[in-house]
């Protein structure tokens, strides 16, 4: 468990430090250009899930929603890394790790701000790919590393069954 902890204070702390950097530097609604063609850094807020959606819902209730889901994600993934034996037991709670930190890093922004702080924006011509956050890249990366784990538990499973 140390590991699991290790990564996902590691992670909280890139998230928050990053948010707070673009939060004092860069106005709201305002880009930097960083790589022309390709990356910018932008000063933009969600107030809904990825992609945005669930965003245009003007209800009090989807904060509170965003607050609980994140909450039982961490509590859940934290749980379930602690419990875990004899399962790969390094991959999957590194994933857990990932996605536990991403959940509680934009937890963080929504109770702070109420609403998550995203400022990557990668684009190509003029497709942009929504803005995201080190928290975001946290949590996909974990269900890519979680992915891996279960494919490899297949495949040893599988030779160990013949």
């Amino acid at each position: 468990m140390q590991r699991y902890f290790v990564v996902f204070i590691v992670v909280l702390a890139a998230d928050q430090l990053t948010k707070y950097l673009i939060v004092a530097n860069l106005p709201l609604y305002e880009m930097r250009e960083v790589i022309p063609g390709l990356f910018n850094l932008v000063h933009v807020t969600n107030k809904g899930a990825a992609f945005s959606l669930f965003a245009s819902i003007d209800s009090p209730w989807r904060h509170w929603f965003f607050v609980a889901v994140n909450s039982a994600a961490v509590l859940g993934l934290t749980i379930a890394a602690w419990k875990m034996k004899d399962r790969l037991l390094m991959l999957y709670r590194l994933s857990f790790a990932l996605i536990a930190a991403g959940a509680l890093g934009n937890l963080i922004d929504r109770l702070r701000h109420g609403a998550v702080t995203d400022f990557l924006d990668f684009y190509w011509g003029t497709y942009h790919w929504p803005a995201f956050n080190v928290a975001d890249s946290a949590i996909c990366v974990g269900v890519g590393v979680m992915l891996l784990a279960n494919l490899l538990e297949y495949r040893m499973e599988k030779r160990r069954n013949g």
